[in-house]
């Protein structure tokens, strides 16, 4: 069993986004997986379209009227996945507390009754480093930072580890520290700037996974609902899916090769419904069809570029909404980059990202000037 807080004094950094979403893709994959919504604004709760007028405010305060157990409150969202709701209430325990000894582990003594029952407890933390963080921190095996691309942001990043050092030393409860890039835009340069400022200051902290700008997460929200329900097939589902995979991974051995992200179909003779992320596997036949059916309108297009210098070269466009993954990077055969992207018949627009700076392909005379004064290259793909 694993508690995470996810934390960031600063607000708009896709802290709660990543609390629901890294919860629904845990459970997915057959995590018995708790969320505790700890911010006074239940976001989290909200999100979930969750309704109750309990939270952990019941079980902690001595002057509530209406004294509960953490038991009492817990809510299903789906299979393997609960939350603990909060409201407005949860925000005046501070200061009723907060001459009371022992007050930094309140969190702890509430959730010690329910460990047994969950793989993962998530911690969804207010954006402030006031009481509720810290009792979240001292709860915590690890804390889960986002950031977006933005300075502002990294400071906070700064402001959080000076208190889970402060919680080591005086508590003697290390807690270990991961950062997460969300809201990242790989149409801006500017993205891409900051990205390797991030890797130089927290080298052996981030997490591989970035977690891209996508409507489909703000949609989701709006809708009651975690995005992998909204729409699995999403960008928002897939970065929050490897995310999973990722901490899956390391906590379940860290030489493990793969784990598989699909939960698996229900045998024959049940009927329960289909899980949440069960995908349908085609037979043979079906399987042969489908790609028969796609050589006919699917194309493999080579990408080049000559760079002996470089040390990473990505090809991004039209064709993948401008984003950055591991799908993207060129392969290096003595300084001639190449990649085969399969793209339907069309005209699309490219750059290359060479060392994280944008060029275009100085092979190709096709070229538009974008919006932001750059230029693109373009290339046509005939069926």
């Amino acid at each position: 069993m694993k508690i995470i807080s996810i934390a960031n004094q600063k607000g708009g950094c896709g802290k709660t986004t990543t609390a629901i979403n890294l919860a629904a893709t845990l459970a997915v994959n057959a995590q018995k997986t708790l969320l505790i919504d700890l911010d006074p604004q239940a976001h989290a709760t909200l999100g979930l379209n969750v309704d109750d007028q309990n939270s952990l405010y019941n079980c902690i305060s001595k002057l509530t009227p209406h004294k509960l157990k953490i038991k009492d409150i817990i809510k299903k969202v789906s299979k393997n996945f609960d939350i603990v709701p909060s409201n407005v209430l949860v925000g005046t325990l501070e200061q009723e507390l907060a001459d009371e000894i022992g007050r930094e582990l309140k969190l702890s003594e509430v959730i010690n009754g329910i460990k047994d029952l969950y793989d993962y407890i998530l911690i969804d933390c207010p954006p402030s480093l006031g009481f509720l963080t810290v009792n979240a921190i001292r709860a915590s095996d690890e804390i889960i930072i986002p950031v977006e691309t933005s300075r502002f942001s990294m400071q906070g990043v700064d402001h959080l580890m000076d208190i889970a050092n402060l919680i080591r030393e005086r508590l003697n409860h290390p807690v270990k520290a991961k950062v997460l890039i969300t809201m990242f835009d790989s149409r801006l340069r500017h993205s891409f700037t900051m990205l390797g400022k991030m890797k130089e200051k927290f080298t052996g902290m981030l997490f591989d996974t970035i977690v891209h700008i996508n409507v489909k997460l703000k949609e989701a929200a709006v809708m009651g609902e975690a995005v992998i329900k909204f729409d699995k097939y999403c960008r928002g589902s897939k970065d929050y899916m490897s995310l999973a995979r990722e901490i899956l991974t390391v906590d379940r051995h860290p030489t493990l090769p793969e784990i598989k992200i699909e939960t698996p179909r229900p045998a024959p003779a049940t009927t329960e419904a289909p899980a949440l992320a069960e995908v349908y596997e085609p037979s043979e036949r079906m399987q042969d069809l489908i790609e028969k059916e796609t050589e006919e309108f699917l194309g493999a297009t080579a990408f080049c570029l000559k760079a002996p210098q470089a040390k990473s070269v990505y090809v991004t466009g039209s064709f993948n909404d401008w984003s950055l993954d591991e799908n993207c990077r060129m392969s290096n055969n003595d300084g001639v980059w190449t990649l085969k992207v399969n793209l339907k018949p069309g005209t699309y627009k490219y750059q290359f990202i060479v060392d994280g700076k944008w060029q275009e392909d100085p092979a190709n005379t096709s070229i538009e000037r974008n919006s932001f004064g750059d230029i693109n290259s373009l290339i046509e793909v005939k069926a």
